[in-house]
């Protein structure tokens, strides 16, 4: 009976020595699966926080360049905006300093030319036909520079005793060669020509001719600056004929 219990007691301590050997088996295997488990866990948040880091950087850095460009692009609309309105200011202003018109009357002998000018021109009679000859004027603003024959001038007349028609002619060659464009025009009630283009190299502007009585007035300006005011100008010619 007592070798039967030792038996017994020998073969139960054999069995639950497999059996705890086994359960701690089964512990180190389900512990390891727990430490992988949590490593690829821990992993999987390092990589996410990494990419997020990431987004948030280059968001950042693409909202930074947005707003920079939208800041560029806003402060440049905003200067060309004050340079229109200043440049705008600037137009209204000098028209403003050039009223009121001023009132040019030519020699009485010569029809008693008239026409309007901006108040912030200067004149100048470079000819005194009290005697005959060429009657010469010459408007620019503020000053009248030194007269010359490449001097540029707000504007020119000139009322010449000579044929109209031979005033005209004496500007063929350069409407032929293209130079100049000529076009007919009227005011008043008086038929004239139009000539726009380079008369020379140094001056490039417009100029209107007309009969007056025996003789003939051209009234020329020597600038594209000027062709505003001296488009304006010529509407207000009047003469005796």
């Amino acid at each position: 009976m007592v070798l039967i219990i030792c038996i017994f007691f020998i073969l139960y301590s054999l069995a639950k020595r497999k059996y705890n050997s086994a359960m701690i088996q089964i512990r180190k295997t389900r512990e390891n699966g727990s430490e992988k488990a949590m490593l690829i866990v821990i992993i999987c948040l390092i990589v996410c926080f990494v990419g997020i880091s990431a987004l948030s950087v280059w968001l950042y850095m693409s909202y930074t360049d947005q707003k920079n460009n939208v800041d560029y692009k806003v402060s440049a609309a905003v200067a060309a905006a004050k340079n229109e309105q200043s440049i705008a200011d600037d137009d209204k202003f000098a028209k403003r300093e050039k009223e009121p018109l001023r009132e040019f009357i030519g020699p009485e002998d010569y029809g008693r030319l008239t026409f309007s000018y901006p108040k912030t021109w200067s004149t100048y009679i470079n000819n005194d036909v009290s005697k005959g000859g060429t009657f010469e004027a010459y408007l620019n603003p503020i000053t009248v520079p030194p007269i010359s024959v490449n001097q540029q001038f707000a504007l020119r007349v000139s009322i010449q005793e000579t044929d109209y028609g031979k005033v005209i002619s004496t500007y063929d060659s350069l409407v032929k060669k293209g130079d100049l464009k000529s076009t007919s025009v009227s005011v008043d009630g008086n038929s004239g020509t139009r000539l726009d283009g380079a008369f020379s190299k140094d001056i490039r502007g417009s100029a209107v001719i007309y009969k007056i009585r025996d003789k003939t007035v051209t009234i020329r300006t020597d600038a594209t600056t000027f062709t505003a005011d001296f488009n304006a100008l010529v509407t207000t010619l009047k003469w005796n004929n």
